[in-house]
């Protein structure tokens, strides 16, 4: 799952340099249009619905966040 999280990431943001350590947000590779665009494909790749309160910095700032965000939310 990691994986493909980092791969979507990187289409995203065509920056290939990121990965599994990067700060997402803080270093400024996730932006509001960004995390949108990853809340989308997370959605179709994974079938999960992201609810509004999960949508906050600590759940999309690192791979690892989002990889638990996204496996507390699969059914």
């Amino acid at each position: 799952m990691e994986e493909k999280i980092l791969e979507i990431i990187k289409e995203i943001t065509r920056n290939n340099s990121v990965d599994e350590n990067s700060c997402l947000v803080e270093e400024g590779i996730l932006d509001s249009m960004a995390i949108a665009s990853l809340i989308s494909e997370l959605s179709l790749e994974f079938s999960v619905h992201i609810p509004y309160e999960e949508i906050k910095e600590e759940n999309f700032n690192s791979v690892g966040a989002i990889e638990a965000l996204v496996k507390k939310l699969v059914k």
